[in-house]
């Protein structure tokens, strides 16, 4: 049986490799255990459970904990939505570090994205395949709840940030070419990744309150010119003094998500993202979920 049955853990952190470690070693609490789950889709990335100041909290690492054992493409998207689900998580904190498009941003800053633009191609993209169930509306694709506590962690520390973006999600695991990089700033994106779809929409299938939380590695294909280094990659996109700016910014995520999630502590939904569902579960379609 699932341990967090009779005790949900309602908020999560999803991070890409390396990321576990960064809080395991930052003091956001101890560690109570950590195990994958069997789902209809598989099983979910190993779940670590922390608790700090009476606060659960739940991690799972997209890629892998050590370097990158599984590339953007291929990671079970809906094995981990689901096992998170079934942990009882309510809201999630997507942790990603996407290319420069807009060069009004610059490596090392903190961005809250407020759109997507989906490109991916191959990935599984829903929970209710050969149904007709799914309709859900994107007018708010990230929980604006979220991003407004976000916001608010973002003034109060006073660090350099873009409170809108739009992310663009490539399918991967190659690099973009300049001339996609040239179409993703006509379709109007600022950013580009490879991680936040389909998490992002089905997490919100899932009726979970999502936002990304980015930090900017480096710009993207053609952006600026940077020249080909042997046996490196966006390290070999980057100056030595955008290596620091992003380095800096990274050893911070730490103290910005604990202050996320003081400030959600205790903090009902009053989002949309729990009603996602609504018109299924009138109908009947769905069941009610238990309160």
């Amino acid at each position: 049986m699932n341990e967090f049955a009779k005790n949900p853990v309602p908020i999560a952190v999803i991070g890409g490799s390396g990321a576990y470690h960064l809080l395991a070693g930052q003091s956001l609490g101890q560690e109570k255990n950590c195990k994958s789950l069997n789902t209809p889709y598989g099983e979910s990335a190993p779940i670590h459970h922390f608790s700090f100041e009476g606060l659960d909290f739940l991690f799972l690492s997209r890629h892998g904990e050590t370097d990158y054992s599984l590339t953007a493409p291929f990671v079970n998207y809906r094995a981990n939505i689901h096992a998170l689900k079934e942990c009882g998580v309510q809201r999630v904190i997507a942790w990603s570090g996407p290319g420069i498009i807009n060069t009004a941003f610059k490596p090392g800053d903190f961005v809250v994205p407020h759109d997507i633009i989906d490109e991916t191609r191959n990935r599984p993209s829903t929970f209710f395949e050969g149904t007709g169930i799914g309709f859900i509306r994107q007018n708010n694709p990230f929980c604006p709840q979220i991003t407004n506590a976000l916001h608010d962690v973002l003034h109060n520390a006073a660090l350099p940030h873009h409170e809108e973006a739009v992310y663009a999600c490539t399918e991967g695991p190659r690099l973009e070419t300049p001339a996609e990089i040239r179409k993703l700033r006509i379709l109007g994106a600022d950013l580009v990744g490879m991680t936040l779809a389909p998490e992002a929409f089905l997490a919100r299938e899932k009726e979970i309150c999502y936002t990304p939380f980015c930090y900017l590695t480096n710009y993207a294909e053609g952006v600026k010119p940077r020249k080909f280094k042997k046996g490196e990659l966006f390290e070999g996109m980057q100056t030595e003094k955008e290596k620091k700016q992003v380095d800096e910014s990274i050893q911070k995520f730490p103290m910005l998500i604990r202050a996320v999630f003081e400030s959600l502590k205790g903090e009902e939904r009053t989002c949309d993202c729990p009603e996602a569902l609504r018109r299924y579960k009138n109908k009947g379609f769905l069941p009610e979920e238990d309160e």
